[in-house]
C-alpha cells in the first residue's frame, strides 16, 4: 500500500492519496495494519504529499450491515477531508481539536 500510494505521487502526479485498507481483527491483522501505517508516514515523508489513511478494521462493527456503513461513510467523509485539505486548508484549520470522526459519531471538543 505505501508502494501504491508513493507511485501514485511520483509517476501519476498526484497532490493527494487516499490509501483505503481494511485489516481483520485478529492481534496480527493490527500489527500488519500498524506496519502499513508506518510506511504510508514514511511515504508522506518521502514526497512530500499527504496521503489520507482510510482504515476500518473489522471489529469496528457488530455485523456486516454495520461494516459496510462504516466503511463508505468513514470514506465519504476522509473524502471531504481530502477536498478541504487541497482547496479550503482554513476550513480543516478551523475544525481541529473539535473532535470530528469519520465513520462513528463525533468525540467533541477536548476542551470546553
Amino acid at each position: 500500500l505505501p508502494v501504491a500510494c508513493k507511485k501514485l505521487i511520483e509517476e501519476r502526479g498526484c497532490d493527494l492519496v487516499m490509501a483505503l485498507g481494511m485489516p481483520g481483527g485478529k492481534d496480527k491483522d493490527k500489527l500488519c495494519a500498524h506496519e502499513a501505517s508506518q510506511g504510508l508516514q514514511l511515504a508522506m515523508l518521502m514526497t512530500n504529499k499527504h496521503i489520507i489513511e482510510v482504515f476500518v478494521h473489522e471489529d469496528e462493527a457488530e455485523d456486516d450491515r454495520e461494516l459496510a456503513w462504516l466503511l463508505e461513510q468513514r470514506t465519504r467523509e476522509h473524502a471531504v477531508n481530502a477536498v478541504k485539505l487541497l482547496f479550503y486548508p482554513r476550513e480543516l484549520e478551523r475544525d481541529a481539536g473539535t473532535g470530528q470522526r469519520q465513520g462513528f459519531p463525533d468525540a467533541g471538543p477536548a476542551r470546553q
